[in-house]
This record gives C-alpha cells, sequence and structure tokens, in this order.
C-alpha cells in the first residue's frame, strides 16, 4: 500500500514544482499539499474504505483548483495549464472513477462528477460519464433526458442526443417526459438549423454541396416524435402539454394547427380538451382604438370571456360531467377573483358565476368545495334570502359531509334563519359520528347564545353518551367550562363529581376543576389533594408532570411539604419506562430552586 501511495505522490511533484517555480504557490504550501495529499492517499487505500474518503479527497483536489484560479487572476499569470490544472483534473476524474466504480447505486456521485465535468470544461468525460451511469442507471428517465440535454447544450450534437432519447423509449416506451423533451429537442434542432440557414444566406456566402432539408426545417422530425407519442400515450393533458411546447417556436404553425385538430377530434371526451380551447380565446387579438380607454378594455376582455363561456357551453352538450362543471366554475371563479376597476365587468363576472353554480347544482354535479364561494358570494352581495336556501340545498346535496354541514350552519346562524335545532339533529343523524366533533361544539355554541340554560345541559348530555371517545372527552370538558361559566363554583363541582367515573376520561378534565379550585378566594387544600389523587389514578404510571405540580402544591403556602417525601416514594413507584428519569431530573432541578 505504501509504494503504491508513495509511487501517487511522486506522480504530483512536476505539477507541485510548477506551482512553486511560476510563483503560484510557496514552497511551505507546497509541503502542505504534499502531507495533506498522503493522508488523503492513505485513507484511500485502507482495507475498508469509505465514501466520505472519497469525497472528502475530491473536495480538496477541487478546493486546490479554485485556488489556483484565483491566485492567476490575483497576479495575471494564465501559463503552463497542461503542466498545472490538467493533472489535477485528470486526477480528479480518476478518483470519481474509482468511486463510482465501488458506489454504482450512488445516483448522487454519478451527477457530482457530471457537474464538475461541466465547471472544469472536460466535455469529452461527461459523455463517457453518462454512458457508464447509464449502463448502471436506465431505469431511470431523468438521466436519459439529462445526457441528452448535455450532448446537445455542451457538446452541439443534436444527432447524439437523438441517439439517447430513442434509447431512452426503448427502456420507458411510456415516458411523457422522454417525449416531451425528445419533441422538444428536435424543435430546437431545427431552429438552429434555420438561423444558421438564415446567417448564410444574409453573409450571401455559396453553400455549396451543403444543402438544408425543407422538410427538416419545417419541423417534420418533431412531428414524427409527435405521431409516435401521441399513438402510445392518447391522453388529453399529453397532447396540450406538446401544443404548448410547439407554440414557444415561431415556426411551427402547420405542426400546432395539426396537434389542435387531433385535440378537437380525438380528445373530446376529456373535460380539459374543452377548458384549453375555451382558455385560448382569451388569447384572441384586440379591438384595435378601442383598447385606449379602460371602458374600451374592460369590453373587449367581456367579449373574449363570453366567447370562453360559449365553447364552455358547447362542451356540455357533449360531456355533461362534474369534471366539466368544475372547469368551468372555475374558470368564472378566476375571472371574478381579477382586479377590475370597471365596475360593469366586475358585476358581469359575478353573474356569469353565479349562473354557472346554480346550472351546476340543478345537475347535481357542483363539488363540494365551490358551495363555499357560492355562499361568500351571496353574503357578500347581501342576497340573505338566497344564501339560506344554498346553504340548505348544499346540505342536501353532501348530507354526509361535515365540512358542508358546518359550512350550512355557520351560514344560516350567521343570518339567524331556519329551524336550527332540527338542523342539527339532521346534521349529527346524517354525518359519521368519528368526524361529529365540529358539529357538536358548533351546536353548543348556538345554543349558548339562542336557548335556555337548561336545553344547553340537555344537549351536553346527549354528546357525553357519544360512543365516539373524542366526542364524549371533549363534551365533558366543555360541560365543566360551562358549568363554571353559568353556575358558578358549586355548579362546576357537581358537574365534576357526577362525570369523574364516567369513562372516557381526559386529564384536561382533571386539570381544569384544579385551576376552577386555585381560582377561588380560599381554594381549599383537601379538594386539590382529592383532585390530584383522582388524576393520578388514571395518569400518575406515564406523566410525571403530574407529581411535580401535586409535589408543588404541597409545597406552597396551603400544602404541607412533610408530604413530598411520601408522593415523591409513590412516584418512583408508579412512574414507568422514561417518565423515571424526567421525573428524577425535574425533580432534582425543583429541590435546587431551577425549576
Amino acid at each position: 500500500m505504501a509504494e503504491i501511495v508513495q509511487q501517487r505522490i511522486e506522480d504530483r511533484i512536476p505539477e507541485l514544482e510548477q506551482l512553486e517555480r511560476v510563483g503560484l504557490f510557496t514552497k511551505k504550501e507546497v509541503k502542505s499539499i504534499i502531507k495533506r495529499a498522503t493522508a488523503l492517499e492513505y485513507k484511500l487505500h485502507r482495507l475498508i474504505v469509505n465514501k466520505e474518503d472519497f469525497i472528502a479527497y475530491i473536495q480538496y483536489e477541487i478546493n486546490v483548483l479554485e485556488l489556483i484560479r484565483k491566485r492567476r487572476a490575483h497576479i495575471h499569470y494564465q501559463f503552463k495549464r497542461e503542466e498545472i490544472e490538467f493533472p489535477i483534473i485528470h486526477r480528479i476524474n480518476s478518483i470519481f472513477r474509482r468511486a463510482t466504480k465501488k458506489w454504482k447505486d450512488d445516483v448522487q456521485l454519478w451527477l457530482s462528477c457530471v457537474a464538475f465535468c461541466k465547471k472544469w470544461a472536460t466535455k469529452g468525460q461527461i459523455s463517457k460519464v453518462f454512458s457508464a451511469m447509464l449502463a448502471i442507471h436506465p431505469d431511470k428517465p431523468a438521466l436519459w433526458i439529462m445526457a441528452a440535454k448535455s450532448e446537445l447544450e455542451d457538446r452541439n450534437s443534436s444527432e447524439s442526443a437523438r441517439h439517447l432519447f430513442l434509447r431512452a423509449l426503448r427502456f420507458h416506451p411510456n415516458s411523457k417526459k422522454v417525449y416531451q423533451e425528445y419533441f422538444r429537442m428536435e424543435l430546437l434542432h431545427c431552429e438552429k438549423l434555420r438561423k444558421q440557414k438564415e446567417e448564410l444566406e444574409k453573409a450571401d456566402m455559396d453553400l455549396g454541396e451543403y444543402e438544408f432539408s425543407a422538410e427538416i426545417l419545417s419541423g417534420k422530425l418533431a412531428e414524427v416524435v409527435y405521431r409516435d407519442a401521441t399513438e402510445k400515450i392518447k391522453e388529453a393533458e399529453f397532447v396540450i402539454s406538446l401544443l404548448k411546447i410547439a407554440a414557444i417556436f415561431d415556426f411551427t404553425k402547420e405542426l400546432q394547427d395539426s396537434i389542435l385538430q387531433d385535440l378537437q377530434t380525438n380528445y373530446t371526451e376529456d373535460s380539459l380538451t374543452w377548458d384549453f380551447m375555451a382558455k385560448r380565446e382569451l388569447e384572441a387579438p384586440g379591438a384595435g382604438e378601442e383598447l385606449h380607454t379602460a371602458k374600451g378594455r374592460a369590453s373587449d376582455i367581456n367579449r373574449r370571456e363570453e366567447r370562453c363561456c360559449q365553447v364552455y357551453e358547447e362542451g356540455l352538450k357533449s360531456l355533461n360531467t362534474e369534471p366539466m362543471w368544475t372547469r368551468y366554475v372555475a374558470f368564472c371563479l378566476e375571472r371574478l377573483k381579477r382586479k377590475t376597476n370597471v365596475q360593469e365587468l366586475k358585476e358581469k363576472r359575478q353573474g356569469r358565476l353565479l349562473g354557472v353554480l346554480q346550472r351546476a347544482h340543478d345537475s347535481s354535479l357542483l363539488k363540494e368545495n365551490y358551495y363555499k364561494n357560492w355562499l361568500e358570494i351571496l353574503l357578500s352581495s347581501g342576497d340573505a334570502e338566497e344564501a339560506a336556501a344554498v346553504a340548505l340545498s348544499a346540505t342536501q346535496r353532501y348530507s354526509q359531509s361535515v365540512s358542508v354541514w358546518s359550512l350550512s350552519l355557520q351560514t344560516l346562524m350567521q343570518l339567524g334563519s331556519g329551524d336550527m335545532a332540527r338542523l342539527f339533529h339532521d346534521a349529527l343523524t346524517h354525518v359519521n359520528p368519528k368526524e361529529s366533533l365540529p358539529l357538536w361544539q358548533l351546536h353548543l355554541q348556538w345554543s349558548m347564545a339562542n336557548q335556555s340554560a337548561e336545553e344547553t345541559e340537555a344537549i351536553f348530555k346527549r354528546g357525553l353518551l357519544s360512543p365516539v371517545t373524542a366526542v364524549a372527552m371533549e363534551m365533558k370538558e366543555l360541560y365543566l367550562d360551562w358549568s363554571y361559566s353559568a353556575g358558578g363554583y358549586k355548579k362546576a363541582r357537581k358537574t365534576f363529581a357526577s362525570l369523574q367515573e364516567n369513562r372516557p376520561l381526559s386529564k384536561r378534565f382533571f386539570t381544569r376543576m384544579i385551576e376552577i379550585e386555585k381560582e377561588q378566594e380560599t381554594p381549599k387544600i383537601n379538594s386539590l389533594r382529592d383532585y390530584y389523587e383522582r388524576v393520578l389514578q388514571e395518569f400518575g404510571t406515564v406523566d410525571d408532570d403530574l407529581w411535580l405540580q401535586y409535589i408543588q402544591e404541597e409545597m406552597g403556602p396551603l400544602g404541607r411539604p412533610e408530604n413530598c417525601g411520601k408522593i415523591h416514594w409513590r412516584a418512583m413507584k408508579f412512574l414507568e419506562g422514561e417518565s423515571v428519569e424526567r421525573f428524577t431530573s425535574k425533580y432534582t432541578l425543583l429541590q435546587t430552586g431551577h425549576l
């Protein structure tokens, strides 16, 4: 091992001598490099090597390269790169090769090698790295795309890029991303050839034997890719993505028209097609002089939006589905949210949206989340009667949805209309009990504001009987709070006494009663002890904080400090697992006055 390391260090001597001779590094710095490089080399030749050692060595060499570049710029010396930088770059590539050979599955390591090659202009090496990487990772489309882009952008080789895309499609014949990037590459290649021809023609040069194929210049290769892609992947979204790529280039009008024709012929059963075709109407050219005034511009925008709506309406004739209505509503909602100072345009947008919402609802095809938008618009415009009707209609359409019931009930509470008691009963009957907690909370909120104490208490008692643990526990805590606020300390104690044995129990239920007791002018220490004893029966094996609070209570002005020892002994006996260690450390802090 030592002989190999020594040989590698000796191989560095010529470049280090050059660094010292030309004044980029001092003699002391050169010695330091030799010492550090020797240590790093030894790490790479151990019996068990770590990936981190290879990375550290590579990073060190890159840092040396960066330092050389800065020193060159500082002293304005730009010679002898072949003797100085090239051996270092070659050595880094060699270390990368050794690392990627050992850790073949580490994609990030391969990509780090590619990034280094790009930065330090070793573009010939990039192809080799990608070739080796793709032989091991042919299952990753992103790497094929990256390799093809590198061939096109770094090496200016469209032929190699095309070859890589074709190989990628053998492994991934249904990859949308590969087809999209292949399509884009062919269009970029076509654009590049067109520019070359244009420049040559401007220079009035004789092209000789070098002729530009009219078919290639018109984008026929891209069209071939498009045909192949759409035969394999028959989705409107994919076709639209290719159309958007084609639209970036100004010479693809015929191709775009062809794609549009395919879309309108073969994908009319997809709501996305109609959505795309409708939104294209927004891009139609304006009406000249009219656009010079705000009102004229608003009028032009309104006309475009009307044309969009006509396309949606046409789509609904053949595709009356929830996705189709959803896209129509989403379009109208998005247009309404756009700011405008022209009140007439805003009113037209709102009227259009309300009409579409109503028709979608009448068809029972309006999505749940759009009822919220509908109610917000009606409430903001002051149409209380219509808002109440929509709220009730929403609960009939989505009778099992907690969010719809919550929204509708809150709206009706705000408007003060409807038989709320019956509606809450209907809501709790229809929804899944496991999801009903928000409705119970809303019911109590309404009852406290609008009903007598007896009627509110009856709701609490019904909630306590819920088979859902979360509901029963929450109702118990809320009942105790309400008892205290409505009937004072005596009522709270009575409620607590009646519920402290009824499971399920929560820690919050007991600690709230402790808080209530301590809020009194003269808290009773015996009552506090009873509450602590009761809560510790339930949670004393896992909750170390409860034991500490009990000890602190006894150390306070009302308690007996001599009881702390017994409580500590009991805590150590009752607590389990990690709770014992936490309790011990916190108790020590408490005794030393740090808690």
